[in-house]
């Protein structure tokens, strides 16, 4: 860059999924649009940590650049632990690390947001638009002609046979081949891939809305480039101040510098960075901006609050030998790895296009299950699930191979590790900016993991339940003790090695109050993000602590926008890219509608593409 900067149309305060995409849209709508987007993070282009789907593993590895962790506040529900986060911190944001497990959320999540415009009605197209389903054809609530691609990844892992047939039998639950219709759930169904079918490589915003585009001057990606505040002139967003990102680019001058919007200014940096980039700019809780000497601009106290999640636990089991898994190619086998690379490079196949996972049930309890769970559940199922059959309380489903904390001490053998993960949780959080005790800025950051009580219940039977699938399948050789709960000695269910599975029929483990104890603790010690931060710029009115109204706008100023999973008001029971893609396509369509721009003309648009 040169030390005099231009002047652009937009610019994007955020390079992740959700701001690729509007960008990438726009300048699609507009060539003569001058875009720039500010990253943090580096770029992504071709990286094969990026394009390689096995290796997502690697961006939350020691030292890893590409993610930003953030530490919570110390909580008591957690037993006093300090629960930790990490988002997306490179271009693409999450969509460029994310294990690519393709969910979509019921029509009645969006429905329930209440917002004007933001209906399922008016969203499905949109769902549609953005991707090419190349899992089975002719799905009337799929689409065949978008930038991203859904398939069944590369690789085949056979040990899903055993959890689907365990499914069926014993847990008694049906089989679908397709619980993304945006209503079924509560059967087992192969879970689908953010993994082109064709060249087996991540399908990612990046690639697929702004990378693509690179003929166009127009659009600007400036990667390693945070951005501290907006700049206002008469409460009207007339540009940015940034710096050279501390962490991607350490060695850079750290000194700050503007760069000017003539239109508009779009907030698009995620469930932390969007919230703290406001209050930054005078714009939050009046306490909140005090404590941090910045003079206040727009009271919006609902600035950083209505922070959720999704709860997850993943628990190892030791697996057979002779079966497949990931855990070779994952462990860096140099036989397996270069094998399998060379196929990956000529047809796309292999376990290079593999995230591990194939199955999941979207799941809800029946009467059996509902009575065996604790109390503290019942009010939460009455108030919000029981009348609503498309909620499914959890996600429950298997990987075929073990990542994790143990995997530097475990020894090197197959395994699988079963995920349970809580789609609807009652309990909030929030995220703001504080000063430390040196003078220099922190993030305040609660999570509210557990805080309602009724969070913990279907986590604590969701141990159970899927203990109990795993040792009935043929692969199962026991538990790894560490992963698990530590029960009392003399305890029925006590963990350790097995020779094989117990029988479909054999009666489930009689577990003790204390029992139950140990399992409780368990969670509370070992629950953790699913990655799915949302909601802190919330789309609500502003007396209702909203941040944003319907077509984005931030309350109280002119000129910006927030977009980005951050403005979502209720939690959507998905694996939130799926939501990031679809808030970005209906972003880019309300700022064509602002500016005059009539997107349906747009020939990639009306075919789904930007130059693929």
């Amino acid at each position: 860059m040169s030390q005099s900067l231009p002047e652009f149309d937009i610019i994007f305060a955020g390079g992740g999924a959700t701001g690729c995409v509007v960008a990438g849209r726009l300048a699609a709508y507009d060539p003569s649009l001058k875009i720039l987007i500010l990253e943090g993070g580096p770029h992504t282009f071709n990286e094969a940590a990026h394009v390689q789907p096995y290796k997502y593993f690697t961006h939350q590895a020691k030292g890893s650049i590409t993610m930003t962790t953030y530490v919570g506040n110390p909580s008591p529900r957690l037993n006093g632990r300090a629960p930790t986060v990490a988002c997306g911190h490179c271009v693409g944001g999450g969509s460029s690390v994310n294990y690519m497990g393709y969910t979509r959320a019921p029509a009645a999540d969006y429905d329930d947001w209440r917002v004007d415009g933001w209906e399922s009605r008016n969203l499905i197209p949109l769902m549609k638009k953005l991707e090419t389903y190349q899992v089975h054809p002719d799905r009337p609530t799929h689409g065949y002609n978008g930038p991203i691609k859904v398939s069944p990844g590369g690789g085949k892992l056979g040990i899903f046979d055993e959890f689907v047939h365990v499914g069926t039998t014993y847990h008694k639950r049906s089989f679908s081949d397709d619980t993304n219709d945006l209503e079924t759930c509560n059967v087992y169904s192969p879970w689908a891939k953010y993994i082109c079918g064709t060249t087996g490589r991540r399908s990612d915003a990046a690639h697929h809305y702004v990378y693509n585009q690179a003929y166009n001057p127009n659009l600007q990606l400036w990667a390693g480039k945070r951005v501290k505040r907006v700049i206002f002139e008469n409460k009207r967003a007339v540009g940015v101040e940034f710096t050279n990102d501390p962490v991607s680019c350490p060695d850079m001058d750290q000194s700050l510098r503007t760069v000017r919007a003539s239109k508009l200014v779009v907030v698009s940096a995620g469930a932390f960075g969007s919230p703290t980039i406001l209050e930054r700019s005078g714009i939050g809780a009046e306490a909140i901006l005090k404590r941090c000497g910045i003079e206040q601009l727009v009271n919006l106290p609902g600035v950083g609050e209505n922070y959720q999640d999704h709860n997850g636990a993943f628990v190892p089991y030791s697996a057979a030998d002779g079966i497949v898994t990931m855990d070779s190619i994952w462990r860096g086998d140099e036989s397996v790895v270069q094998e399998s690379l060379a196929q990956w490079k000529s047809n796309g196949g292999t376990l290079i296009a593999e995230n591990g996972t194939d199955v999941k049930i979207k799941w809800r309890p029946d009467d059996d299950e509902l009575k065996a769970m604790d109390s503290a559940f019942q009010p939460r199922w009455k108030e919000f699930f029981q009348d609503r059959p498309e909620k499914a309380v959890a996600i429950f489903a298997l990987f075929a191979g073990y990542l994790g904390p143990l995997s530097s001490v475990l020894s090197p053998r197959n395994y699988i590790t079963a995920e349970y993960c809580t789609l609807y949780p009652a309990s909030t959080g929030s995220v703001h900016i504080k000063l430390g005790e040196d003078g220099k800025e922190q993030v305040d950051f609660t999570t509210g993991y557990l805080d309602d009580p009724s969070d913990i219940a279907p986590l604590n039977f969701a141990y159970k339940k899927m203990r109990e699938i795993c040792r009935r399948m043929p692969s199962y050789r026991g538990e790894i003790p560490a992963g698990h709960p530590q029960f009392p000695e003399g305890s029925a269910a006590v963990c350790g090695e097995a020779s094989g599975p117990v029988d479909l029929n054999a009666p489930d483990i009689a577990y003790t109050a204390e029992d139950d104890e140990a399992i409780a603790n368990f969670n509370r010690d070992y629950m953790q993000t699913t990655w799915h931060s949302l909601g802190t710029c919330a789309m609500k009115p502003e007396e209702d602590q909203g941040v944003v109204d319907a077509r984005l706008n931030v309350y109280g100023v002119t000129n910006l926008k927030v977009a980005d999973l951050s403005i979502v008001p209720k939690n959507v029971g998905t694996n939130t890219y799926s939501t990031a893609l679809l808030i970005g396509e209906k972003a880019a369509m309300i700022i064509a509608e602002d500016l005059g721009i009539d997107c349906r003309t747009c020939k990639s648009c009306k075919s789904g593409q930007a130059r693929l």
